[in-house]
C-alpha cells in the first residue's frame, strides 16, 4: 500500500510538473509570413490586448509617444528576409532583424536593429540598419496587437503595424526578377542537362518577355533531351512573340497532338489554350507561308 501511494504520488508530480511547463501567456506568440515573388517574409512578435489602458500617449503604459518600443510584448519582435530587400526607402541585405518604433501622432519612426536579442531597455541606436518615417493612418479598432500585410505584388507589399485605431503602413520591395534570373541561371549552370530546369528557365523569361532568344535556346535544348508537349508549347509561343509565327504553328500542332496522344492534368489545363493559340496563329499567316514554313518560294 505504501509503495502504491509512493507510486501515486509521483505520477502526480510528474502530471504537474508536466501541465506547468505551459501556461496561457497575458501577451500571446503570433508569426506571420509572407511570400513576395522568390522571398520569404516573416514576422515574429508577441501580441498585448488594450484591456482599458490607453494606447499611443504621452503617458501611456502601452507604447507611450516619443520612446522607443518593441513594437509588441516580451521579447523584441522580429523581422526577416530570405533575401536582400527594401524597407520603406533602406536597402538591407537579407537576414533576421529586431523591429523597433518610436510612436507619435503625426509620425512614427520604424527601426530595424541586427541585435535580434535586444530589448527596450538595451536597444542602441548604433546598431540600427534601417530607420524609416511613416505617416500613421487611421484603421479599423483592433484590441489585440497584430501585424498584418497588404497590397501584395510580384515584389511589393505593405507590412502594417495595427493597433487600436491606429495603422502603420511600411512599404517593403524585392528585386524579384533579378532575383529570380539569377536563380535560373545558377540552376542551369548546375543542371545544364536536366529538362525541367530548362524548360522553367525558358517559361519563365517567356512569361515576363525578356531576353526571347535566350528563352528559345533553352527550350530547344530541352527538346533536343526530351521532346514533350510543354516544351514544344513553350518554344511555340517564343517563337510566336519573336514574330516567327509560320515556325511556330507547326510546332503548336505537334504539342497539341502529341499531348492528346499522352494526356496528363496539366495538357488538360492547356489543351484548350493551345487550340486558341493554334487558331490565333492560323489567322496570322497565309496558308502558303504555312505550308512552305515560311520559306520563300524559288523563282
Amino acid at each position: 500500500m505504501k509503495k502504491y501511494l509512493l507510486s501515486f504520488s509521483f505520477a502526480v508530480l510528474v502530471a504537474t510538473t508536466t501541465i506547468a511547463q505551459r501556461t496561457p501567456q497575458a501577451s500571446p506568440g503570433a508569426s506571420i509570413v509572407q511570400a513576395v515573388g522568390i522571398t520569404d517574409l516573416t514576422v515574429k512578435y508577441s501580441r498585448p490586448g488594450i484591456k482599458g489602458r490607453s494606447v499611443f500617449g504621452d503617458n501611456s503604459p502601452l507604447a507611450p509617444t516619443g520612446k522607443i518600443w518593441r513594437t509588441g510584448a516580451n521579447q523584441a519582435t522580429t523581422l526577416e528576409s530570405s533575401t536582400d530587400f527594401t524597407f520603406g526607402d533602406k536597402k538591407v541585405p537579407a537576414g533576421k532583424y529586431a523591429l523597433y518604433s518610436i510612436p507619435d501622432k503625426a509620425k512614427w519612426v520604424v527601426i530595424l536593429n541586427k541585435d535580434v536579442n535586444s530589448s527596450s531597455e538595451s536597444y542602441k541606436e548604433t546598431d540600427d540598419v534601417a530607420r524609416v518615417d511613416v505617416s500613421p493612418l487611421a484603421g479599423e479598432f483592433k484590441e489585440t496587437f497584430e501585424f498584418t500585410f497588404s497590397a501584395l505584388s510580384d515584389s511589393t507589399v505593405t507590412m502594417n503595424i495595427e493597433w487600436a485605431s491606429v495603422k502603420v503602413p511600411v512599404k517593403i520591395s524585392v528585386a524579384t526578377h533579378q532575383l529570380t534570373i539569377a536563380s535560373l541561371d545558377r540552376a542551369v549552370q548546375d543542371k545544364p542537362e536536366d529538362v525541367q530546369t530548362l524548360q522553367s528557365a525558358a517559361g519563365y523569361l517567356l512569361l515576363k518577355n525578356q531576353d526571347l532568344p535566350k528563352a528559345l535556346a533553352l527550350a530547344d535544348k530541352a527538346i533536343g533531351l526530351k521532346e514533350s508537349w510543354s516544351n514544344l508549347w513553350i518554344k511555340a509561343q517564343i517563337l510566336d512573340k519573336l514574330g516567327k509565327t509560320a515556325i511556330a504553328l507547326p510546332v503548336a500542332q505537334k504539342a497539341l497532338s502529341m499531348g492528346a496522344a499522352a494526356p496528363d492534368g496539366a495538357y488538360n489545363f492547356y489543351k484548350t489554350q493551345i487550340s486558341k493559340a493554334i487558331t490565333d496563329m492560323q489567322a496570322k499567316v497565309p496558308v502558303k507561308e504555312v505550308a512552305g514554313k515560311g520559306k520563300k518560294k524559288k523563282k
